[in-house]
């Protein structure tokens, strides 16, 4: 079974005897459905939400004569906030037709990859020649299967601004040694070493918890899987309408990107409140809009 199931409040499912169950849940009332041509097979898209923006989709074939072939499930929360602004790539997985995408946001300072949520959206893009698309934007969101809840740092207005500066200037930087710019390319790596030479003092006597307010890792051999610590901006707490097993739904902030956050509460460890910081491995995924023209372009 999907490792993550239990994240969106399927944790008793052990065979495919009780997938099969959800699968047939999902077919026969789904909250949104998504169809659209690739080659010479129509793809079938049938989420369902179990709770708010919570919930599993399923992915097949649909034939000439109407009958679905299972192919695939996953579970999903679906991200409320635009996450980033930056080109997206995406690329195909070998296995089956599922998609990863692919992000360089400037401000996580990492190639962020995550597994893309509207499949069978993209595919009827790609294939009416609509890509490359200007004016698109990402939504991220996640799933936990592990995860702790941290006191926050204690800081001052004016230590924000001074952070922010920071970051906005970093930014800048990191934006023009990707255009070739060496004087960028020498003051990042200089200022890469006075943080690295500050940090390294400070372990002397302090936790890493207490000098790190957020970051955000690569975690282990799949690549959209991620260690995070980030800032809880909002908590919701949801139940699945099957299972009726609780959730937290949580909206985070991590290096200046926002997503949202679903953990089962028998895995997570604290109480989670808006500003704390939540500490856990992530399952990252995502979502692309596109502008309203390509979207009504697309589904001719």
């Amino acid at each position: 079974m999907h490792k993550y199931m239990r994240a969106v409040g399927f944790s008793g499912i052990e065979n495919k005897k009780d997938a099969q169950k959800i699968i047939d849940d999902c077919i026969k009332s789904p909250t949104r459905r998504v169809m659209t041509t690739n080659g010479g097979t129509m793809l079938a898209q049938y989420e369902k939400e179990y709770a708010k923006g919570v919930g599993i989709c399923v992915c097949g074939e649909i034939d000439d004569n109407g009958q679905f072939y299972y192919d695939y499930m996953y579970p999903y929360v679906r991200g409320t906030e635009v996450s980033s602004y930056d080109d997206i790539s995406v690329e195909r997985h070998a296995e089956k037709e599922s998609y990863a995408g692919v992000c360089d946001d400037t401000r996580v300072g990492v190639t962020m990859i995550f597994y893309l949520q509207d499949a069978a959206s993209y595919v009827r893009v790609k294939n009416s020649d609509l890509l490359p698309i200007k004016g698109t934007s990402l939504s991220l969101s996640a799933l936990s299967t592990e995860g702790k809840i941290y006191l926050p740092l204690d800081k001052n207005p004016t230590q924000v601004r001074q952070y922010e500066k920071a970051v906005s200037k970093r930014q800048h930087l990191v934006e023009a040694a990707r255009t070739g710019d060496e004087d960028a390319m020498e003051l990042l790596t200089l200022g890469d070493m006075d943080t690295y030479n500050i940090i390294s003092n400070r372990l002397r006597d302090d936790d890493v918890l207490s000098l790190v307010d957020t970051y955000f890792m690569p975690y282990g051999v799949e690549c959209d899987q991620y260690m995070i610590m980030a800032e809880i901006l909002h908590v919701a707490h949801v139940s699945n309408s099957m299972t009726g097993e609780k959730q937290y739904v949580m909206k985070l902030t991590c290096n200046d990107i926002e997503f949202d956050l679903c953990i089962n509460d028998e895995d997570l460890y604290g109480d989670p409140q808006a500003g704390r910081r939540f500490k856990g491995q992530i399952w990252l995924q995502g979502y692309i809009n596109y502008p309203a023209r390509s979207k009504r372009t697309g589904s001719k």
